[in-house]
């Protein structure tokens, strides 16, 4: 069996996915759907780079929440500041990307009104979107390619929350977080 190269796999993903766009900026929904407030520690620097430029090529405006090297840093500090960019409504969007995605998950859920998730190929990214509302995405730089992270993301964005049945589950989960903020 051979390998497939990290092009192929990008030129598979964008065949199957087609070129997602982001929602116009004069959606009904919001004015801002398509801003996504964007983070890393130091493990997730470089692919936050390549996340940001992705983004913009796709359309949408892009919030850096730094770090802005690759010397090390803590990784709670810049979730908290995406989780702020999301929970404000400064953000529609917010991704944040350490070395596994775990800590930066744990971080932002911290935060009222964020619903973080971990994602690590398609099936989460879309059980999060359709049956949680995720309004945050960790990625883990440590363990995913840049192409996989690309169709993560784009997956992600693009997937609509399924309501229905997930609406009373979702408001579950807000209401257990209702009880515990003070």
């Amino acid at each position: 069996m051979s390998r497939i190269s990290e092009s192929e796999v990008e030129q598979i993903v964008q065949r199957v996915l087609g070129q997602l766009q982001a929602p116009a900026a004069t959606d009904a929904v919001s004015p801002l759907v398509g801003r996504v407030a964007i983070g890393s520690d130091h493990g997730g620097y470089a692919m936050k780079q390549d996340l940001i430029a992705h983004l913009q090529a796709r359309g949408y405006q892009v919030e850096d929440c730094g770090t802005h090297s690759s010397e090390a840093v803590d990784y709670p500090d810049f979730a908290q500041a995406v989780a702020q960019q999301v929970a404000s409504g400064a953000a529609w969007r917010g991704i944040m990307i350490d070395g596994a995605g775990i800590g930066s998950c744990m971080a932002a859920n911290k935060v009222p009104g964020v619903r973080a998730a971990m994602c690590y190929d398609h099936a989460t990214a879309v059980n999060s979107r359709e049956h949680n509302d995720a309004n945050l995405l960790t990625l883990g730089a440590g363990l995913l390619g840049a192409a996989l992270a690309r169709q993560i993301v784009d997956t992600w964005l693009g997937t609509e929350f399924g309501g229905g049945r997930h609406a009373a589950r979702v408001d579950k989960i807000v209401a257990i977080e209702s009880k515990h903020v003070r």
